[in-house]
This record gives structure tokens, C-alpha cells and sequence, in this order.
């Protein structure tokens, strides 16, 4: 008999990236999402045996995400939005990962996010390599949604935050 408790793992390969609501761009790698925690620890006099933590603030690392060079022009306008600080534009932006089945099994939600970098490959005559370029977020909050709770589908009841239309309204 199949034990209905089984784990439904995920590869790293199947992944899709919305930024709003809707899915912008086929994604080669996404690196860099993690998050630490600031802590302090205390020793309190007369207890050797045992430390006390306190923690503090978390600090959120930034997103790389790499594609081959498209016609599509999204990144660099946004990019170029972000250059003019009175056209900043923060977005809320989901990470999608399916298993082999094509559900969507887990969603990283990460809030507030900002383009702080992009870039393009070399340019070299001798190679045969795909062009891929990259854009670098830095955001301001995270939220992960597993399979079967509440906003773990893709679209506008996925969307996070202040009211119905997400954390910043785009």
C-alpha cells in the first residue's frame, strides 16, 4: 500500500518568475535568496551552562536572475526607471517552483523589489556561448507559500501585503 505521507520533492529546474502578476520571462538560474537573522547573545551571570539569544533584524540577500538576451526590453526599462529615483519603481515579484507533475509547490514572495544591477555578457567574436544577461533585486520582505495554503496559485489572490493590490500597487 502507497503511504499518502510521501514528500513531493521539486528539482531546481522547473521554476517560472512573475513579476506583478503574470509570468515575464523564461529564467536560465536564480541564485541568492536567503535570509539571516541578526542575533545578539547574552551570557547571564551564574547560568554557564546555557546562553541567552535575542534576535533582531533580518536581513534579506539579493536575488540573481539570469536569461539568454531576448528582444524582450523589460529589465532595462525597468532598470531604466530605477535610475530616475522620482520613477523608482518597486514591484512584488514570485518564484515559482513546480514538481515533475507541473503543480506549483512552493512560492517565494519576495515584496518591494528593486532592481540594484544588471548586466550583459561579454562580447567575444571567438566564442559560441549563449548571450545571457543578468538582473540583480534587492527587496524588503519575503513570504513562502507551500502547496495547499491559502495563495499558493499563481495570479492576483498570490499577491501579498497592504490591501488587494499587493504591497505596492503597481
Amino acid at each position: 500500500m502507497a503511504d499518502l505521507n510521501v514528500l513531493n520533492y521539486v528539482t531546481t529546474n522547473r521554476f517560472y518568475v512573475e513579476m506583478g502578476s503574470q509570468v515575464t520571462a523564461a529564467f536560465s538560474e536564480c541564485s541568492g535568496l536567503d535570509v539571516q537573522i541578526e542575533k545578539e547573545v547574552y551570557q547571564e551571570g551564574g547560568v554557564n551552562q546555557q546562553q541567552r539569544i535575542f534576535l533582531k533584524h533580518a536581513k534579506f540577500g539579493d536575488i540573481t536572475l539570469k536569461r539568454g538576451i531576448t528582444d524582450d526590453p523589460a529589465f532595462w526599462e525597468w532598470i531604466q526607471q530605477s535610475l530616475t529615483a522620482a520613477e523608482l519603481r518597486r514591484r512584488n515579484i514570485n518564484i515559482l517552483v513546480f514538481n515533475q507533475a507541473g503543480e506549483t509547490m512552493q512560492v517565494w514572495q519576495l515584496l518591494g523589489a528593486v532592481p540594484v544591477g544588471w548586466k550583459t555578457p561579454s562580447l567575444k567574436a571567438d566564442s559560441n556561448t549563449v548571450a545571457l544577461e543578468e538582473l540583480v533585486l534587492s527587496y524588503e520582505g519575503l513570504k513562502v507559500v507551500h502547496k495547499g495554503q491559502s495563495g499558493g496559485a499563481t495570479g492576483d489572490q498570490n499577491r501579498l501585503g497592504r490591501g488587494s493590490q499587493g504591497y505596492f500597487a503597481e
